[in-house]
């Protein structure tokens, strides 16, 4: 295993060094729970870049998705490329150094990631009231924003009311399943229940085809969030 650090103690990103695009850490492969409800994305935009995790894992695996990363700091950058197996831009791939929340423009993206940390805190910048103003006006009418927060962060309900204000409520949490991770899933454009033997459908599917234990995914969704009858609530 090769983990990576910036700025202290924290890891910010690892990879098993025999399977390089594998999601070695929990959180990440938590992340993906977004498919769920997206799951066949165009356009993604990333902003953070650690090890490349997410990147290398969507360019492997997500074939018909186009990934557009930003990330602040060019050491990181050429980190990930000599160090982690990131691998040289393509049509598919652009990684770009620069501000990730001037890389906002409306309908840019239908998924858009957000893990951007300064060793263990996660960078306000990108947790403002108008940087989740703009995300929603950055994805296209049908999608979703996937942040990652950890899970003694004292602004983790702020920034959740942050969220939900810029998303019309249209917010779910989860606790990753082994890391001090929760993550959270703002949806644009997508119907306020999804019945729970959809999503159950949508698991299996996703679990055979990308070899992620979406049905744990699911079991954690439904232990935070909202039911009525037979569906998951992600707005009234």
């Amino acid at each position: 295993m090769r983990s990576l650090h910036v700025g202290g103690e924290a890891i910010q990103s690892s990879m098993k060094i025999g399977d390089p695009f594998a999601l070695a850490l929990d959180y990440t492969r938590c992340m993906m729970a977004f498919l769920l409800f997206h799951p066949q994305p165009r356009q993604a935009l990333m902003i953070g870049l650690g090890g490349g995790s997410l990147a290398k894992f969507f360019h492997r695996r997500l074939r018909a998705t186009r990934v557009r990363v930003v990330e602040l700091d060019p050491r990181v950058v050429a980190t990930a490329r000599t160090h982690f197996a990131l691998p040289p831009d393509d049509e598919r791939l652009s990684v770009e150094i620069g501000d990730g929340a001037e890389a906002l423009a409306p309908e840019c993206c239908d998924v858009l990631v957000v893990d951007a940390y300064h060793d263990e805190l996660h960078v306000p910048e990108l947790a403002s009231a108008e940087f989740y103003d703009a995300a929603y006006l950055a994805l296209a009418p049908r999608g979703v924003l996937v942040v990652n927060f950890m899970d003694d962060d004292p602004m983790f309900d702020r920034y959740l009311q942050r969220l939900e204000v810029a998303f019309g409520g249209a917010v779910l949490a989860m606790r990753a399943l082994y890391d001090p991770n929760i993550l959270a899933f703002a949806l644009k454009g997508m119907p306020s229940r999804v019945e729970w033997d959809e999503l159950r459908r949508r698991a299996a599917q996703l679990e055979s085809r990308l070899e992620l234990p979406f049905p744990k995914y699911l079991k954690r969704l439904r232990s935070m969030n909202r039911s009525r009858g037979r569906a998951l609530v992600v707005h009234e």
